[in-house]
């Protein structure tokens, strides 16, 4: 992966099933999300992946490749990135800035991954090519010259990044435009600002001399669908109730903000957000006098969402259930500004 020299933007130097699982998934997501809220690869390589390993002493010196400095993105980083992005052999991994090859190459042969790499430098690819081919993953993966703003990104079911924060922020609407909802975007040390991280991690990489010495902070998003809008439907409630609910939303990038009615009387919101195209909605109501967490987790499929719905905070909870809602109007998530590609 390639940090380069700031001559160009590209060159800078240094339905839901109901399992409980699910469930414990959002909200160790939340939980994260919340807590930034409240706050707010490279050397020669050889084909094994021991072989990666050894290259790890090297990781550390800035390479040039016909005059053409970059980074390499240690090994440790490299197997941090790939299991943070959850990368599966039925995934196509698309690495942005890629250097040496390292990332869609590990992910070749160890996860058995299709996927290509760009980079601007042609000493690099021809590398990374060539020691695709030594890997005998060259069948998979292939590496390309060429601009990651003309690069399409349409078949990417994860795209990895180790690229200058400008650049980041230059990248982002591509990104939120080309990808599909539940995509997922790894990137090492530098994240898209105002896109809260949906996972992030701070490794010890004793070797790592630029950035933050001897660490690495990798961060990982996952693409949201289109949320926003009012929603109604019924659900079911303590005490054996089927009530009428309407959610009024909001959205910018994965969160969503509005208000809720349960049984036409106001509820609280507590916490809202989309991952990938499964809505995921936390509000207070009071039931026979106690204020009752409510919790809906439901796939979306354009105007319709279905899934479940528990009731209580105590797991067991107190009930689970199935909901069906429909929106009667849709608002375009608020994705931020456009940056210009200078």
């Amino acid at each position: 992966m390639n940090i380069r020299p700031p001559v160009s933007p590209l060159r800078a130097a240094a339905p839901v099933a109901a399992h409980p699982a699910l469930h414990a998934a959002a909200a160790g997501r939340r939980r994260a999300l919340q807590a930034l809220a409240a706050g707010a690869a490279g050397a020669a390589l050889s084909p094994s992946p021991s072989a990666f390993a050894q290259a790890a002493a090297r990781d550390a010196v800035v390479i040039r490749f016909d005059s053409s400095p970059y980074v390499p993105t240690p090994q440790k980083v490299v197997d941090e990135m790939l299991r943070m992005g959850r990368v599966g052999a039925k995934d196509f991994l698309v690495d942005l800035g890629s250097g040496d090859g390292r990332i869609v190459i590990t992910a070749a042969q160890r996860m058995g991954v299709r996927g290509f790499g760009v980079d601007l430098d042609p000493e690099l690819v021809r590398h990374a090519n060539a020691t695709a081919k030594q890997a005998g993953v060259a069948d998979r993966v292939q590496f390309f010259q060429r601009d990651i703003f003309k690069t399409d990104l349409t078949k990417a079911d994860v795209v990895t990044m180790y690229l200058l924060p400008e650049v980041n922020m230059m990248a982002r609407p591509k990104l939120l435009a080309e990808l599909r909802p539940g995509s997922r975007v790894v990137t090492h040390d530098y994240h898209f600002e105002d896109w809260l991280p949906d996972d992030r991690i701070t490794l010890d990489v004793p070797e790592k001399k630029v950035g933050t010495p001897g660490l690495a902070y990798v961060y990982m998003w996952i693409v949201p669908g289109q949320g926003g809008g009012r929603w109604q439907g019924k659900m079911p409630v303590a005490g054996g109730q089927v009530l009428p609910v309407e959610l009024d939303l909001e959205q910018r990038f994965q969160l969503l903000t509005g208000s809720v009615t349960l049984g036409g009387r106001p509820a609280t919101l507590a916490f809202a957000e989309m991952v990938g195209n499964d809505l995921n909605v936390i509000f207070n109501a009071e039931i026979g006098g106690k204020q009752v967490r409510h919790e809906i987790l439901a796939a979306t499929r354009g105007g319709e969402a279905s899934g479940t719905v528990r009731v209580g905070s105590d797991n067991p909870a107190l009930l689970q259930g199935q909901v069906v809602l429909s929106r009667s109007m849709a608002r375009p998530a608020n994705f931020g500004p456009a940056v210009a590609v200078k």
